[in-house]
């Protein structure tokens, strides 16, 4: 008795396809499962003969199974479904015609009941990409799988359910995808006292899909005006909400909001490892930098975090992708994120602030401040200093309405419809010769931008960084042109490019240098 059935594997962020054969024969009692299973497969064995029986069907003693390909390493439980499925085929319970062009993916119990399993928009991907017609998903994940469009889902709560709907005894319930939905926004920048100039780098930041460096005393508002950011942040369109679906499906995050449009904001703690920001692991699993992929990621304490976790931001913030390495297999991973980063201005965070006396010496100043180098600092658009809010502020605060919030979500819509429609990217991804010779730039301009290279130090990265910031800025005005004023604002926004001259212990730092 022979029987076969479709599944897929898990490699990186793909889902590779994997046929199961089954062959039941009398003979001595064994279960083989062949195919370089890892432990999750090899533990199937025990709750795949228990659910088989469970659906009413006893099968021979002697089972084998081969997974292929062979050489593709197989470590998750959703190979319990399709064997099962199989097992139940080659004794005549499914006909192997009604398995033909079908995906199936799922975990089971002992009863028999089909639980939740990672990756099934991978999974689904995969099986329209191969041309299936169906895909068999647990009921827990069939909203997920309804994203990919072009197969048809079949939604299981259990092993005797799959095997009715599969035989013709039974229609499969109605799955459809996932409205849009309008997310209420408890949280507004209508909340945050004071900081005008920083509300206005961080509409200027979600506009241009811009990266922010904020610094500024203990509780002056940086981790509120961060955690605010994705309130000014369109919904993820549908072709969004599939990519950064299929990487948390991948990794096991939860979907529901993703699902609704949300765009993703992580916030790991200073304390990650490298592979946990960047990605890594014996098989290769999306770290922060991919799950926070098409939204937010905030790092606060930013120069407390591992100096090597921290270089290891530079490819991604250029390129937007992380390639982890392994000896058996390299790793591709989407990293195109927004960078929001929040740090004090010394290691007791009172330097400079009218709050307050600072009690670091200059070269624990200098230190602290080294601990960001040059590089990573040229990859972040915006450095903004925030003061310590007035006691006048939060004494005297008057309730504020939404229409500031609304008016600010409407510019940042409006602006980031005029590059999509100018150049169909944003601003913080344009090319230099994009900018070159896509976007106007006056004389006057450019006159305050070669001051601004000579005398505060910019690099040429920081420069091109500089001119996208002032792009976004007159796209928030409206504006097809980028004039002085526009400049002007754009590169005060570069206040760590004096970085290097505290480093060297040449000069002191002063806050809001202008030219």
């Amino acid at each position: 008795m022979f029987a076969t059935a479709q599944t897929s594997c898990i490699v990186g962020l793909d889902a590779v396809p994997v046929e199961v054969e089954v062959r039941l024969q009398e003979g001595q009692e064994r279960f083989s499962i062949l195919g370089l299973g890892g432990a999750a497969v090899r533990e199937s064995r025990e709750r795949i003969l228990s659910a088989v029986r469970g659906a009413g069907f006893d099968p021979p003693q002697n089972i084998l199974v081969n997974l292929a390909p062979a050489e593709v390493r197989k470590d998750t439980a959703s190979f319990d479904l399709p064997i099962a499925l199989a097992i139940v085929s080659a004794c005549d319970g499914v006909p192997q015609a009604a398995l033909e062009r079908v995906s199936i993916c799922g975990e089971l119990s002992l009863l028999g009941d089909v639980k939740s399993t990672v990756g099934v928009a991978a999974h689904a991907l995969a099986a329209m990409q191969r041309g299936d017609r169906s895909v068999v998903v647990p009921l827990p994940n069939a909203q997920e799988a309804c994203m990919v469009p072009g197969v048809r889902i079949i939604p299981t709560s259990s092993l005797s359910q799959a095997i009715r709907i599969l035989s013709g005894r039974e229609e499969p319930g109605q799955i459809d995808a996932p409205e849009m939905e309008r997310v209420p926004v408890r949280r507004s920048l209508d909340d945050v006292l004071g900081q005008v100039i920083a509300k206005r780098a961080l509409t200027i930041a979600a506009a241009g899909g811009h990266n922010l460096l904020m610094i500024g005393p203990p509780g002056c508002g940086k981790s509120m005006l961060a955690e605010r950011l994705s309130t000014l942040l369109p919904p993820l369109s549908p072709d969004e909400r599939l990519e950064v679906l299929r990487i948390h499906s991948i990794a096991g995050q939860a979907t529901e909001a993703l699902l609704a449009g949300v765009r993703p904001v992580r916030t790991p703690h200073y304390v990650v490892s490298d592979a946990g920001l960047i990605g890594g692991g014996a098989g290769p699993r999306p770290g922060e930098v991919s799950l926070a992929h098409r939204g937010v990621l905030f790092l606060d304490e930013f120069p407390e975090f591992r100096r090597s976790a921290v270089e290891a931001l530079r490819s991604p913030l250029e390129t937007g992708w992380v390639q982890i390495a392994r000896a058996k297999a390299s790793v591709t991973f989407p990293a195109r994120f927004q960078l929001i980063a929040a740090m004090n201005p010394c290691p007791c965070g009172r330097f400079g602030s009218h709050v307050g006396t600072c009690r670091c010496s200059h070269h624990a100043v200098r230190d602290y401040l080294a601990k960001l180098s040059q590089p990573i600092l040229d990859r972040i658009d915006l450095h903004v200093e925030l003061e310590a809010v007035r006691v006048e502020d939060l004494v005297w605060a008057q309730p504020s309405t939404a229409t500031t919030s609304e008016g600010l979500v409407a510019a940042v819509l409006a602006a980031r419809c005029r590059q999509f429609a100018r150049q169909g990217v944003l601003n913080s991804e344009l090319s230099e010769g994009a900018l070159r010779s896509a976007i106007q730039v006056t004389d006057a301009a450019r006159l305050l931008l070669a001051e601004a290279v000579r005398r505060i130090g910019i690099s040429a990265r920081g420069y091109t960084r500089v001119l996208r910031v002032a792009v976004t800025i007159a796209d928030l005005a409206g504006h097809d042109v980028v004039s002085e004023e526009v400049v002007a604002e754009a590169v005060s926004y570069r206040s760590l490019d004096r970085l290097s001259s505290i480093v060297h212990g040449t000069g002191a730092y002063i806050r809001n240098t202008t030219l």
